[in-house]
């Protein structure tokens, strides 16, 4: 459920922060102060395009943030845990817009796209009311809300099991019988291990590969830097090192004759001749059998060739290409030998098409059932909330499908007549804002909050009625409270009696600037609000009374 929402530089809201708890809160304020305004920062929160328009003038940018107990939404967590974005049982959403236009959002703390909070948030917030977000109108919702009426989990359930199954089985199915072109597609294999196995290299023989090309490439310049190295170690020039080491050695055994603590270093100049023969005789070895093979370079260098071209055709590094080779090979010993299985799995196929059917079947039957409880409900409860004659119909479509569908034989639209003699019409083409939230409550009071979204918020629910259907809306409203947590924007005392909790949105002005305060009511406070709302500008004793009354009638 929601438990906080704060505010700041948001239309005519400097800052505000509201806390929220269980059942049924609801909100009101004189007109013009700003009550649609909490309701307006759900939706923003819920990913609809933003405007520079709701940035408070004067200021750089508007944010808002809600935080949410997800401890009774699985649906929500499992959302976050999937896109990895969760925090426990905690959510935190965040939105920034700024003058220009632009916004950003983020989810516990993690930056979000507008697709990310309407995702998630539809398992978290509905907003009733408000036409193009109502919650209802989606059809996929109105399943959703169908099979939660029927309590047909357990059917759901098996139907999503069996069509998952299916599309696993068909897909083994092809992958064993090697799509349409099974033998082509055998040939293709088989000539792409073929090659494989002829070029590619185990990682260890690839390295020995590529260091003799890059010897064989560059002989010329190992040749000619070996004899070079020679002359210059043991050149006929009188700046080479042999012959510069034995000048060295000469003068030192002059001075050790005259200081014997010369003696080791000596010692240390004959260690180095000889290390300097070794050098000399190693590097005359590799001049002479340094291989200076043209044949052998086109050779290795054609093998390269062949490697980049097959690491670029599989999109594999060269060293990958040996295992791709082994896997090619499973690949087509599986083809080759894949007739008892596909067999086997055709005859899968079919018991796991027939064990659909059933659960399918089973499923259309629950929900034909539940389509005519809940159009009896709502029909009755819509009589009760000043429509009248209206009528509420869920119509079930069939869905032609050559394949197991995860969502059953058919989807569902809820259709509406809000007046007698009018044909139902599709819930989503209802024209009349208060109407739409009054079916709305409907709906939700009939399927008393069996879906699984925590938080419901009705905005305006009461437009148009008044006297005792307003009471009777108030009263189902507090219902609901009792099973989801429930938001109301209200400008009716009769609806606003029955909230478990009480907020009031006021304006103040100072003649320069104008700013909205939110604040939570106290018994003797929702008392006065109520007699305001009562009574208008002139609150008398009897209208304080009536207003207590009213109040105390509604939380017995």
């Amino acid at each position: 459920m929601l438990t906080s929402l704060y505010v700041r530089n948001f239309a005519v809201v400097e800052e505000a922060e509201i806390s929220f708890g269980p059942g049924l809160t609801v909100v009101t304020g004189e007109t013009g102060a700003g009550k649609s305004l909490m309701v307006d920062a759900l939706m923003l929160l819920s990913g609809i395009r933003a405007d520079s328009g709701m940035v408070r003038a004067g200021s750089e940018r508007a944010e808002l943030l809600a935080e949410f107990d997800l401890a009774d939404l699985p649906e929500a967590r499992q959302w976050l845990a999937d896109e990895e974005l969760d925090d426990d049982d905690a959510c935190r959403l965040r939105r920034v817009i700024r003058a220009e236009g632009n916004s950003r959002a983020w989810i516990n703390g993690r930056p979000a796209s507008l697709a990310q909070l309407s995702a998630l948030t539809s398992h978290m917030v509905e907003i009733h009311g408000q036409h193009e977000h109502q919650a209802l109108l989606s059809r996929q919702h109105q399943l959703r809300l169908l099979d939660a009426f029927a309590e047909a989990d357990t059917s759901i359930a098996r139907v999503r099991e069996l069509a998952g199954q299916w599309r696993q089985l068909r897909a083994q199915i092809e992958k064993l019988s090697g799509g349409d072109d099974r033998e082509g597609h055998i040939e293709l294999l088989r000539h792409e291990r073929d090659e494989l196995q002829r070029w590619a290299l185990a990682p260890e023989a690839l390295h020995e590969l590529e260091t003799e090309h890059r010897r064989l490439a560059n002989a010329g310049r190992l040749l000619e830097g070996a004899n070079g190295l020679s002359d210059l170690l043991d050149g006929d020039s009188e700046f080479a090192v042999r012959r510069a080491l034995s000048r060295a050695q000469a003068e030192l055994l002059r001075l050790v004759e005259i200081d014997e603590r010369l003696q080791p270093l000596a010692a240390l100049l004959d260690n180095a001749e000889i290390q300097l023969d070794e050098a000399i005789d190693g590097i005359s070895r590799y001049a002479s059998d340094l291989d200076m093979d043209p044949e052998r370079l086109e050779t290795v260098d054609q093998h390269l060739v062949h490697l980049h071209d097959l690491g670029r055709r599989h999109r594999l590094p060269l060293d990958e290409l040996a295992a791709k080779a082994e896997s090619l090979s499973a690949e087509l010993d599986e083809l080759e030998g894949a007739g008892e299985a596909v067999e086997k799995l055709h005859g899968d196929v079919a018991r796991c098409e027939a064990d659909y059917a059933n659960a399918a079947k089973t499923l259309s039957q629950a929900r034909a059932k539940a389509a005519e409880h809940l159009g009896r409900e709502v029909s009755a409860l819509m009589q009760e909330l000043g429509m009248s004659g209206g009528r509420f119909e869920v119509q079930l479509q069939p869905q032609a499908s050559d394949t197991p569908d995860a969502q059953g034989l058919e989807r569902c639209e809820f259709l509406v007549s809000a007046n007698p003699g009018q044909p139902p019409r599709a819930l989503r083409k209802v024209a009349s804002g208060g109407e739409l939230a009054r079916i709305s409550l409907a709906i939700e009071v009939a399927a008393l909050g069996l879906d699984a979204v925590g938080t419901m918020v009705f905005d305006e629910v009461d437009t148009g009625i008044g006297g005792a259907v307003a009471e009777v809306v108030g009263q189902k409203l507090r219902a609901l409270g009792e099973h989801r947590q429930a938001l109301c924007v209200t400008h009716l005392p009769q609806v606003a009696a029955q909230g478990h909790a009480h907020l009031k949105v006021a304006k103040q002005s100072d003649g320069q600037a104008t700013r909205t305060g939110i604040s939570r009511l106290d018994e003797k406070a929702r008392g006065d609000e109520l007699a305001r709302m009562l009574g208008g500008l002139e609150i008398t004793r009897e209208t304080l009374a009536h207003a207590r009354q009213m109040l105390e009638k509604a939380q017995a």
